[in-house]
């Protein structure tokens, strides 16, 4: 597992969400550089759509509540009808692998509401991996968030 560099992670907090609140309608959007490896997040009450980038290579995730136990939902997009299979394939495998990388930098740089919250270090995480193609278009267990502290 590729280990975070905390100086290439930067932190943005929009539209009223502090390092502390809320929890319910939290909403987390990693992108990243290709150039420098600066990872970029952004925390708010909706997903940074303004950072998506033309390779659709952030990583979307959210706190959600089901049953009232809370559990952090991730989303990523793998693929459509407009993109070749043979990519999609490759497209899954690199977010698989550097998955535990992204959670590593939604652990740290929100580490302050984790602290506050820390039942929430043992809530569960979800990965939607979406794709057209069913072989891609999965949802699978990536522990929790204390793993990536």
């Amino acid at each position: 597992m590729t280990t975070l560099n905390p100086q290439k992670l930067s932190v943005t907090y929009r539209q009223g969400v502090t390092a502390l609140h809320p929890v319910i309608c939290r909403k987390y959007t990693l992108t990243h550089s290709d150039e420098t490896a600066e990872l970029f997040l952004f925390v708010d009450h909706q997903f940074a759509t303004d950072q998506i980038g033309p390779m659709r290579d952030e990583v979307f995730a959210e706190w959600l509540q089901k049953d009232g136990a809370c559990m952090l939902y991730v989303y990523v997009f793998v693929g459509n009808e407009n993109i070749d299979k043979s990519i999609q394939a490759i497209r899954y495998t690199i977010f698989k692998k550097e998955m535990p990388l992204a959670l590593q930098a939604i652990r740290y740089g929100d580490q302050m509401f984790f602290k506050r919250y820390s039942p929430l270090d043992s809530a569960p995480i979800f990965v939607h991996f979406h794709s057209n193609d069913p072989n891609f278009h999965t949802i699978e267990y990536f522990g929790t968030p204390s793993m990536y502290a």
